[in-house]
């Protein structure tokens, strides 16, 4: 008999512990392809920290091939799914187009960012939601640093040291932490500079920090950042981007050269071209991550919408931590319709959450226990490296010597800002662009 087909759209923390969990449980009695863009895992909790400079972005990308021996990887954009052929589209880096037949699909393609219709935000406002993103941040803060040092107007030099960070989740805040922590450092290094500052503002319209987090997380965290001088504006958002500023809705105008779009992310666009029933713009699922009418096709991460028992009426929020177990329980369905396992419902509840501030501040709260301070980070730091499914010597090896060495900062310039698009995920292949 013909090996089951199985495809898994999307490599991120759903699709790929999909793909991981599934190919364990397989045995080698089933073709798993999955289709992607890159030929990597993002860890994408660490990706602040190559924006700091504390990591090669290596270090937070895992390799598909390397872990995943006997999956089949198709690196492509899926374009379209055939839910009565039963097949998958995509078009590939060389721009031609492709499919690939299954019996049974998954549906695991994250999310992209958050849009506003916000005047000037895609012109001057920047994401981060991948390396490309990452890359560029870095780059630009230390472009805004040598700028500044060459200008002789105190006002364009005021401007360029000013960096904005709309969004004060977990996203905006590590952001925020890392790349503070980076230009403080940057601005010692440049003598022309001496007695100048950067000036950080953390912008948005929750009434705290980190809003999603216990209260007492919320607030050690503001008061870190409060004592690095980090600007806070609370109840505030972003009326209006331009090349000198921002206008905030407190009616005050920022100087600036640098605004960080962190406001949260929506399903990706795929998901709405699938044609399926959805909820706040994710796939309709049952309880055991199945799409109803459809039950060969699978829906997981932040692509599903999927019911949290633990608070009756609401679905799991689009985390890392429901994306993971939500992947390995739709492999764990998946085999147990082959007789490889039993069939179970989804049931997560959170064991905590970590935030990283850079250096030795953090904000925990392990089962429920609220940490900060170096106890945080050490915490953080423990997770991070139990949850990379590779790389953890190399990510510590790093960590040691952003401990106790200089980092280098320069530009690398190897990604410009017309490839990285606020309103994708992936910036378009280059044969897309031409």
């Amino acid at each position: 008999m013909a090996r089951p087909r199985i495809v898994i759209v999307g490599g991120g923390f759903a699709g790929y512990h999909c793909a991981r969990r599934l190919s364990r449980l397989s045995r080698g009695q089933f073709d798993i392809t999955l289709v992607n863009p890159t030929d990597y895992f993002l860890y994408l909790p660490l990706l602040p920290q190559v924006t700091g400079g504390l990591l090669d972005p290596r270090r937070v990308t895992v390799s598909i091939p390397a872990t995943l021996p006997h999956v089949g990887l198709r690196l492509g954009q899926v374009r379209g799914i055939d839910l009565d052929a039963r097949r998958v589209e995509y078009v590939d880096l060389e721009d031609r187009s492709g499919n690939v037949g299954y019996d049974r699909l998954v549906i695991a393609v994250g999310s992209v960012n958050r849009l506003l219709p916000v005047p000037g935000i895609d012109d001057y406002a920047h994401g981060f939601r991948g390396i490309p993103e990452a890359l560029y941040l870095r780059d630009h803060l230390v472009r805004q640093i040598e700028l500044a040092e060459a200008a002789d107007d105190p006002h364009e030099r005021a401007a360029r040291l000013t960096f904005v960070v709309a969004g004060a989740g977990y996203t905006g805040t590590e952001v925020l932490a890392h790349g503070e922590r980076m230009t403080r450092s940057l601005l010692r290094s440049r003598p022309a500079l001496a007695g100048e500052r950067c000036r950080w503002l953390l912008v948005d319209t929750a009434d705290r920090v980190l809003p999603g987090l216990d209260p007492r997380l919320s607030a050690a965290t503001a008061r870190v950042l409060r004592r690095r001088g980090v600007d806070i504006r609370l109840g505030t958002s972003v009326q209006k981007a331009t090349a000198d500023g921002i206008q905030l809705s407190d009616a005050s105008f920022v100087a600036t050269r640098t605004l960080a779009w962190c406001v949260g992310v929506r399903p990706d666009p795929l998901v709405e071209g699938v044609h399926l029933p959805t909820r706040d713009g994710r796939l309709v699922v049952d309880e055991y991550l199945s799409v109803p009418g459809h039950p060969e096709v699978f829906a997981c991460g932040d692509a599903a919408a999927v019911e949290d028992v633990t608070m009756p009426g609401k679905l799991t929020p689009m985390t890392a931590q429901h994306a993971e177990r939500q992947g390995k329980l739709v492999a764990i369905n998946i085999a147990a319709e082959y007789g490889r396992a039993a069939r179970r419902t989804y049931e997560h509840h959170d064991l905590g959450f970590v935030v990283d501030l850079a250096g030795v501040n953090a904000a925990a709260n392990p089962f429920g226990v609220p940490l900060s301070g170096l106890p945080a980070a050490a915490v953080t730091g423990g997770y991070h490296l139990l949850s990379l499914p590779a790389n953890r010597v190399r990510v510590t090896v790093d960590w040691l010597l952003g401990a106790f060495s200089m980092r280098q900062f320069v530009q690398l310039g190897l990604i410009r800002s017309g490839e990285v698009p606020l309103d994708s995920a992936m910036p378009e292949y280059p044969s897309r662009r031409r």
